[in-house]
């Protein structure tokens, strides 16, 4: 069981923060495949402190999906433990996630993000600050450095434990690398025996196998799956199923992936409206999509839907395609 402070997660299993992707609906879903622990997409500690609508929205928690993680970001001490005060008292997260490896140049450019990788003593006063001041536990987000010339992922871990803060999340790229390039998974196993407080692997986790032989080769506490997982919560089942029997699950039927994606698209419309939440999902029905036979003049028509009828109308019709093409394969075979 991974522990973070005294909140107990019931398999080490955990869904990262991505931006513009784990909102509630799809961490819901993703939960309900079995995630020890769903992280919520970074919210900006200014847009907290200014109750920005669209920032107070990205707040939302289903009770079903605990224990969850919510991350903020900022580069300016004063308006990160605002930020994270107000996360503490007023919402329903159990752990309150600091962003120090966001990649992106806007958010690097105010200070915030990756751009802590390079300051073991800021993200030292930062994390402390924060700890001083919320009664949930703090943990780190980070990559292991800023470029190849400036790794400091050891450092940087143990700033973050000497702070106060009870696990680390660590990405085994640079800021640099952005997502191209092969996660260092040595570096994620000198900080794991750096530290005493949890560590989470993240990084080039593809497969359950994957997910095995980061636990055993680095050590890690917990292993955080991250793209593996768009259009896919079978992963994670799959993952924890493996970790936990040695067992490697069958993947999932179209016609599963086409009904789950309608539940996802459903749990969005009841969180956005239909408007928003039609556009939305047409990235994640691609997801959904990716590895079906014949799926490319499907992409093509939902990027075309409108409404929710549209797109459940173009789901259902491919998911009825596969299937007759698949009986009609049988009997030929």
């Amino acid at each position: 069981m991974l522990k973070i402070g005294d909140i107990e997660i019931k398999n080490p299993v955990v869904l990262a923060p991505m931006a513009g992707v784990c909102n509630s609906a799809f961490r819901l879903t993703v939960k309900e495949f079995g995630a020890g622990l769903v992280c919520a997409e970074m919210v900006s500690d200014k847009g907290i402190v200014l109750k920005n609508e669209k920032t107070m929205n990205m707040l939302y928690i289903d009770e079903r999906e605990k224990p969850l993680s919510l991350q903020i970001f900022g580069g300016e001490k004063e308006t990160l433990v605002e930020a994270a005060k107000f996360v503490d008292q007023n919402t329903n997260a159990d752990i309150i996630d600091i962003n120090m490896g966001c990649p992106v140049p806007k958010i690097t450019k105010c200070d915030a993000g990756a751009k802590w990788l390079l300051d073991p003593n800021k993200i030292y006063e930062m994390v402390s600050a924060v700890v001083s001041e919320v009664e949930k536990p703090v943990t780190v987000k980070m990559r292991m450095g800023w470029d190849e010339d400036h790794i400091f992922a050891v450092k940087n871990a143990q700033a973050v434990e000497r702070a106060g803060g009870k696990a680390v999340a660590l990405h085994g790229r640079t800021r640099v690398q952005m997502y191209e390039g092969k996660a260092n998974w040595d570096i994620i196993r000198e900080v794991k025996q750096s530290i005493n407080i949890p560590l989470i692997g993240n990084g080039d986790v593809q497969t359950p196998q994957d997910a095995k032989r980061m636990l055993d080769e680095t050590g890690v506490d917990g292993v955080m799956i991250g793209r593996a997982a768009l259009g896919n919560p079978w992963m994670i089942y799959r993952t924890v199923q493996y970790l936990e029997t040695g067992k490697l699950m069958s993947e999932p039927s179209v016609r599963e992936k086409m009904d789950v994606c309608i539940l996802h698209l459903d749990r969005l419309i009841a969180l956005k409206n239909e408007y928003i939440a039609v556009r939305e999902m047409r990235k994640h029905a691609a997801w959904y999509l990716k590895g079906v036979r014949g799926n490319a003049h499907v992409r093509n028509a939902i990027n075309e839907c409108h409404t929710r009828e549209d797109l459940v109308t173009v789901l259902n019709g491919l998911a009825n395609e596969v299937e007759e093409r698949e009986q009609n394969e049988a009997i030929v075979g």
